[in-house]
Formats: structure tokens, C-alpha cells, sequence
């Protein structure tokens, strides 16, 4: 009788690992938009934590700069973020659209020559003389 009870329960909790404890919010920010957002947070956290003391970084806080951005508030932020964590697999592939839009934006910074290597225009002086 107790294997019977302990299979049972074991069946229930496995099937209720499948509902979502998380209900959809009224609110519910678009999956392309949170990825857009948690793009930008990752950016903006990366910038502040280059420099965590610069006088700008004390006033600076991404999520209310997130919020003012997008028009949404914080419960609304942390209502959608919740619902989107609860389906983890779907959350994942954010992530990884996220990585993959730094990854190219990277490779994008790279390719795009610096100041620093363009030769600068001589006066005249250096050009063209055989020494």
C-alpha cells in the first residue's frame, strides 16, 4: 500500500512539473522586446562595470533608463521577467539571441578601423625624402 501511495505521488508531482506555476501576466512584455531589453541591460552593465567609479556610473541606473526606454514600469519588468524565467528553455533561447546580437555587434566594433591605426597625413617634410 505505501509503494502504492509513494508511485501516486510521484506521478503527480512529475505531472505537475508541466504546468506552468507562472501565470501570464496581462502586461506581458513581447518576447522580441525582452530580448531587446536584456540586450540592453547586459550593454549598459558591461559599460558600468568598466569603470564602477566614475562620478556618471554613481547616478547611472540602467533599469530606470530600461523603463523610460521601452515605456514600461518595474512591475511590469519583473511580472514579464518572471513569467519568461518559469519557461526556461524559452528563456535560454533569449539568452542566446542576446549573446549571439553581442557577439555580432563585437565582431562588427572590430572590423571598423580605430583612429589610432590610420596613418596620419605628414607634413611634408617626412614624405617622400630618401635619407
Amino acid at each position: 500500500m505505501k509503494k502504492i501511495v509513494a508511485v501516486l505521488i510521484l506521478i503527480m508531482s512529475l505531472a505537475s512539473c508541466n504546468h506552468n506555476a507562472v501565470e501570464k501576466p496581462d502586461k506581458l512584455i513581447d518576447e522580441d522586446v525582452m530580448v531587446d531589453i536584456l540586450y540592453d541591460l547586459s550593454i549598459m552593465e558591461a559599460v558600468k562595470s568598466q569603470n564602477p567609479y566614475a562620478p556618471q556610473n554613481e547616478s547611472m541606473n540602467p533599469k530606470d533608463f530600461i523603463f523610460r526606454k521601452y515605456k514600461i514600469d518595474s512591475l511590469q519588468f519583473t511580472e514579464s521577467n518572471r513569467y519568461y524565467i518559469a519557461q526556461i528553455e524559452e528563456y535560454k533561447k533569449m539568452y542566446d539571441k542576446v549573446a549571439e546580437r553581442i557577439e555580432n555587434e563585437s565582431k562588427e566594433a572590430v572590423a571598423v578601423p580605430s583612429t589610432k591605426d590610420a596613418h596620419p597625413i605628414s607634413s611634408g617634410s617626412e614624405a617622400g625624402q630618401v635619407k
